[in-house]
């Protein structure tokens, strides 16, 4: 069962906040689940509906394989029958490239965009280390052993964060989908994010970590990208900003989604 609200039977959802308030769809990154989203919607679900599915490949459909057509299937059947249309969409590493994807092809359903660690583009060199570093991912979490290790980090790094001990317990219990990390590279490998990115009209936040040295190299370029964006950055964190400062990537959201996205008549 969801801890905050009732999903209305969609499978591997989350769904809390009144009906008719502005949506707002949380979309995970690599490895983790919707569970990582649980801070933002206890603190935002008095004013918005939150929605937070699970990913192919991960919590409820963690049997599957990441690919980011059944993604964005998955995204536009929550759109349509949880929300009155449209949503801001949020996404995080693998969450904000298909966040981005459907932008892309359904604008008319974005009200805005936030992407976190999501602003490398994978296309020339990166195109080369996005399938390098996906292989590497397969080949090192294909032993029961590498899993374990990996869950074991992952365990440690959620237990060291400030987090509630009933999300920190979520976030644990719904597992860790390394797997998914490597299965996602080759599917984003080679595409022009930052090109599909350009032809979304709607106000765009590219929002980071301060310390992700990776995933937010080029993100002055793919805000010059976007025709209407602005930048922010969060001090003294790394990738998963919003597990590791939950207040303030709480914060920003809910400003851009006040200050920056039209409300709706």
């Amino acid at each position: 069962m969801p801890i905050f609200g009732d999903s209305d039977n969609l499978e591997g959802v989350d769904i809390d906040g009144p009906a008719d308030a502005q949506a707002i769809v949380f979309v995970h990154g690599a490895m983790f689940t919707r569970t990582m989203w649980l801070p933002q919607q206890r603190a935002l679900s008095d004013e918005f509906r939150v929605i937070a599915p699970d990913l192919p490949g991960h919590g409820t459909f963690g049997d599957e394989t990441f690919r980011m057509e059944p993604a964005i299937e998955r995204l536009e059947a929550v759109i349509e029958t949880q929300t009155d249309g449209s949503a801001v969409l949020v996404g995080l590493s693998l969450g904000g490239y298909v966040a981005t994807e459907y932008a892309s092809r359904h604008p008319e359903e974005v009200d805005g965009l936030v992407l976190t660690g999501s602003s490398v583009n994978p296309v020339r060199g990166m195109n080369l280390l996005t399938r390098v570093n996906g292989g590497l991912a397969r080949l090192l979490t294909k032993p029961d052993i590498g899993k374990r290790a990996v869950d074991r980090l992952a365990t440690r790094w959620v237990r060291n964060r400030e987090l509630p001990p009933d999300i920190e317990t979520a976030i644990i219990d719904a597992g860790f989908y390394p797997k998914q990390f490597g299965d996602a590279g080759p599917d984003v490998a080679g595409v022009n994010f930052r090109e599909k990115l350009s032809t979304y009209p709607g106000p765009t936040l590219i929002l980071n970590g301060e310390n992700d040295k990776i995933m937010r190299r080029g993100e002055q370029e793919h805000a010059a990208a976007a025709q209407d964006a602005r930048i922010e950055v969060l001090a003294d964190v790394g990738h998963i900003c919003n597990l590791h400062r939950p207040r303030a990537y709480t914060s920003r959201v809910r400003n851009f989604v006040r200050q920056r996205v039209p409300q709706k008549r």
